[in-house]
């Protein structure tokens, strides 16, 4: 039998709650008053604990909810075996209420060890509308299935808005996926510009005054289509030094400059904007993008299909080092099978040491009398947009400062 178009809807909510959860990505899990954590989950069967030490492998089934929208057992009751899957995070609490200020990604730290693979023991209350959404006052709940798997529930608190609606922008009140506010500043004003967008964006052809640099209160001259009422706002990039993929020293785009905010005076070819914002000259090829962008926020956080390796060849905004929270472009694209939402995984190389034993060998590299030791983890980001052969991502974790040719790989 065919599903109608409200089951329809409801299944894909209920896959969007897979989607966004796990992102969660970023602002810490501050609140307006005191969290109210209960004690300490129960700790999972024997069999689990075990399983903790091993690397943790994605769950192939995921249990389903009892009939009649009642919830899944407690974890009080989980049975003696746990299929392998998502490790539980040491000390994660059986029930937490979602605060204001709480993120998803933050969420997930509470119970996972990796919490990007909180899709994969998610459990919604089918009873809910729109379960994508999660809002302050809602209570999570972990549990264990029948087979030991766990998982985690939601429950409505009193005050959680049911509108059914699927968006890209955070409702009033809803728990957001990612850090809107970073993203939606990063994309409106981009540091990193492909060639193809160089040739397609609208630039600035003149200055009314005819100046070789213009500043705030003067009036400049834009050609290309522009899209915009009279007083949109709209940023000028500066088209700054070219970047070049490491590998094989080939041009993969250009740093872009931010030099100031305009608005619409007047849409035409060319169209008259007029600079109310300056962070520096704006000169006549500098580029023209709109100031806001509808940032998708509804990213499934999962790993590429396939092996990635590639290297930090930008760091947004910042010198030399960055931590969480921050932009970074990496030498892999589209080309290369990334999307929006893959995790990946940042690593520091090991340093090459002298070994203390060795007496009157060549330090030569790779001749004995040296130590090469193992990389090691530095952080994990998490791609939200790709070009063809580079991609921005947001470093959701940092355990050590990230830094420039730092490797990416599978998580």
């Amino acid at each position: 039998m065919e599903l109608t178009l409200w089951q329809t809807s409801r299944t894909l909510c209920a896959r969007a709650v897979h989607v966004i959860l796990l992102t969660g990505l970023v602002a810490g899990c501050s609140s307006s008053g005191p969290k109210k954590d209960s004690t300490e989950a129960p700790p999972p069967p024997p069999a689990a604990q075990s399983s903790a030490a091993m690397p943790a492998e994605p769950a192939t089934t995921m249990p389903e909810p009892s009939a009649g929208g009642a919830m899944a057992s407690s974890a009080e009751s989980a049975p003696m075996q746990q299929s392998s899957g998502p490790v539980i995070a040491e000390n994660a609490p059986k029930t937490y209420t979602v605060q204001k200020g709480d993120t998803l990604w933050d969420l997930s730290s509470k119970f996972l060890r990796d919490p990007w693979l909180w899709p994969e023991i998610w459990q919604v209350n089918p009873q809910v509308e729109n379960p994508h959404l999660i809002y302050p006052g809602d209570t999570l709940t972990l549990a264990y299935g029948a087979d030991g798997t766990p998982e985690l529930r939601l429950e409505r608190g009193a005050t959680a808005k049911m509108s059914p609606r699927m968006r890209s922008e955070p409702l009033q009140g809803a728990i957001t996926a990612i850090p809107y506010d970073i993203v939606a500043a990063f994309m409106s004003k981009p540091s990193v510009l492909e060639k193809g967008e160089i040739r397609s964006s609208p630039y600035v052809v003149a200055s009314r005054e005819q100046h070789l640099a213009a500043s705030i209160g003067n009036t400049i001259y834009a050609k290309g289509k522009l899209d915009g009422e009279n007083g949109s706002r709209f940023n000028v990039i500066h088209v700054g030094d070219p970047l070049i993929d490491p590998e094989d020293n080939k041009l993969v785009g250009y740093q872009g400059i931010y030099t100031g905010a305009a608005r619409m005076v007047e849409q035409g070819e060319p169209s008259t904007l007029l600079l109310t914002e300056s962070a520096r000259e704006t000169v006549d090829g500098d580029l023209v993008f709109p100031g806001t962008y509808d940032t998708p926020l509804d990213f499934v956080p999962h790993a590429p299909a396939s092996q990635v390796d590639g290297e930090i060849i930008s760091i947004v905004n910042a010198l030399s080092m960055v931590g969480k929270y921050q932009v970074v472009v990496i030498n892999r694209g589209s080309s290369h099978g990334l999307e929006p939402g893959h995790v990946l995984a940042i690593l520091h190389d090991g340093s090459r040491v002298k070994d203390p034993k060795s007496r009157g060998v060549s330090m030569s590299a790779g001749v004995g009398g040296t130590v090469q030791l193992p990389d090691y983890k530095a952080g994990t980001f998490m791609v939200f947009k790709t070009y063809d052969r580079i991609s921005y991502g947001l470093v959701m974790e940092s355990e050590y400062p990230i830094r420039n040719y730092d490797r990416v790989t599978n998580p």
